[in-house]
């Protein structure tokens, strides 16, 4: 099976949309997205106008994390459809030009692994043992977790063992859920073990993989204890000198893999999950000899002003021009809450945190979509490739007020409530205003619940209105490509006002009003905009993109 010819290395200016397959749509009745549904709207995504697509994981799994908790790396879940449905997806997608990355998950596995029971059942010190982090516990009778460190989710990231006999046993490690035990990376079997799991799937088409915590892995010599910041990101973007993130000898993983891609014809692709304090940090993933891409997560957290954007802009382009690589941009995604949301709080909200109905700095709703347009509008105009997010081309908000006995992320049990998670942006989208669950699934089933309002968001309900948030994306993705303002260059332009974005990239010039007041506009002729332009006028949190008249 063959890929699409949509250029050489066509990583480095593609935009690719994510799907979250559990709630993109279902196909089977059951309330829970699967392939097969999936293929069923490919057509949406051709008029839609992205280069390709992203699958969170679809791989046998008892879903105690919505799937990153695999079981089975070389199979499809039931719940998702069959190894047959994921075949039939990837030929639909290439005939329409749609290339396909999978998302594999190698800091950790589900406990229900065929490796972690082994483990279990062997003794400590044994083969089967040594593929996990298992360590004796402290203490006089090693009754003490082997290091304080904490759990993504909340709590201990140590969980003890009962050995056969009934007694308390060693403890193992896991970053996340107690149902996902971390590998151990200093152990050879583990690489070879993923370098299978790679070549099963590139055998069978797949253009590249997006890869889940791949700043983990590898954990400090003597595993020191650490405890994180009050209030810092849970995947450690925020921190320094982190024992169990961005390790060096991490790279040497992604060196070995992108000599496993290079074995394929078709230019195959790995892009970062890497939450690094910094941008020149985060680019050490894509040096020539490693990844391709590396989500650009300090520009997703970058606060909506002008002079913050542009540093950040800045200081990307610089950092991964310096390595050879792309800049990958990014706003939403299923780990953070959606950006018609987020760029209207007016609180801290740290990242897997989450929002409910009694988070500090609630957000104004029109405010939140009027900059998510805006922001979105600048994004796309960056050279370089582009992230988005199932939904978020509908302007979906993240859903804020959820029953609690509805949610489903591990966060909310774990920390008792505290942190609302991730559900608010993992809810299954609208496709028809009419039908039930809005088109999501012939029964009406819906594994978290849709809020009434987004009936009125629903896909059917924008395709004919050009005001909308669809048609704006539409617009945008299809004169980024005629005008090649991926693969272009920036060039700040300075124009009067206070809170003025605004650049030149080819023959198109890019103007973002992020202050308080309108703006004046310069000359040329209007091919995008964010918003209703009023006449010579940009208002506040509106993009424009001009060419010469």
């Amino acid at each position: 099976m063959t890929s699409p010819a949509l250029g050489p290395e066509w990583w480095r200016s593609a935009v690719i949309y994510q799907i979250y397959p559990r709630s993109f749509a279902d196909s089977s009745g059951d309330g829970v997205g699967d392939l097969p549904g999936v293929t069923s709207r490919l057509d949406a995504l051709t008029t839609l106008g992205v280069d390709a697509v992203w699958l969170s994981p679809f791989f046998t799994s008892p879903q105690k994390d919505a799937g990153y908790d695999v079981s089975d790396y070389c199979d499809v879940d039931p719940l998702f459809g069959t190894l047959a449905d994921f075949d039939e997806l990837l030929q639909q997608a290439h005939a329409r030009g749609i290339r396909v990355i999978v998302d594999l998950v190698p800091n950790h596995s589900s406990d229900q692994h065929v490796w972690f029971q082994e483990a279990l059942a062997a003794a400590p010190g044994s083969r089967e043992r040594a593929r996990y982090m298992f360590r004796d516990g402290r203490g006089d009778h090693g009754e003490l977790p082997p290091n304080n460190w904490e759990s993504v989710f909340g709590g201990p990231a140590w969980t003890r063992t009962i050995d056969p006999d009934g007694t308390p046993g060693q403890w193992y490690l896991h970053l996340f859920d107690a149902s996902q035990p971390d590998f151990d990376w200093s152990n050879p079997e583990v690489h070879e073990e993923f370098r299978r799991i790679l070549r099963f799937w590139l055998d069978r088409g797949v253009d590249g993989f997006r890869v889940d915590v791949a700043h983990g892995l590898v954990k400090a010599e003597g595993l020191p204890d650490y405890v994180p910041p009050i209030d810092s990101g849970s995947m450690g973007g925020d921190q320094t000198d982190v024992p169990y993130w961005g390790q060096e000898g991490v790279h040497e993983v992604y060196r070995d893999w992108r000599r496993v891609l290079a074995e394929y014809p078709g230019d195959r692709a790995l892009c970062a999950e890497a939450w690094m304090p910094t941008v020149e940090a985060t680019a050490l993933w894509v040096r020539p000899d490693e990844m391709h891409q590396a989500f650009n997560f300090a520009y997703l957290e970058t606060q909506w002003h002008a002079d913050e954007l542009r540093a950040v802009i800045d200081a990307s382009l610089a950092a991964y021009a310096a390595v050879g690589a792309p800049s990958t941009w990014v706003l939403s995604n299923h780990d953070v809450v959606r950006h018609a949301t987020r760029l209207a709080l007016t609180a801290e909200n740290p990242q897997g945190h989450g929002i409910g109905p009694d988070s500090p700095g609630q957000p104004i709703p029109e405010l939140g979509l009027r900059r998510a347009r805006a922001a979105t509008a600048l994004m796309l105009a960056l050279p370089g490739s582009a992230y988005l997010y199932q939904g978020e081309e509908l302007g979906l908000p993240e859903v804020i007020d959820m029953p609690p006995g509805a949610r489903q992320d591990p966060t909310w049990f774990r920390t008792n409530g505290e942190r609302y998670g991730r559900d608010g942006c993992r809810v299954p989208i609208p496709w028809e205003a009419a039908a039930p669950a809005y088109g999501f699934s012939p029964t009406g089933a819906s594994w978290l619940p849709q809020p009434p309002e987004w009936a009125s968001l629903a896909r059917d309900v924008q395709v004919g209105d050009p005001r909308s948030t669809l048609s704006l994306y539409r617009r945008l993705l299809a004169e980024r490509r005629a005008h090649a303002l991926g693969t272009g260059a920036l060039e700040w332009l300075d124009l009067p006002g206070r809170g003025i974005l605004a650049f030149r990239n080819g023959d198109v010039i890019v103007v973002a009003n992020l202050g308080a007041a309108p703006a004046d506009l310069p000359e040329g002729r209007v091919i995008a905009a964010s918003e209703p332009l009023d006449g010579a006028t940009l208002p506040t949190d509106t993009t424009v993109w001009l060419t010469a008249a």
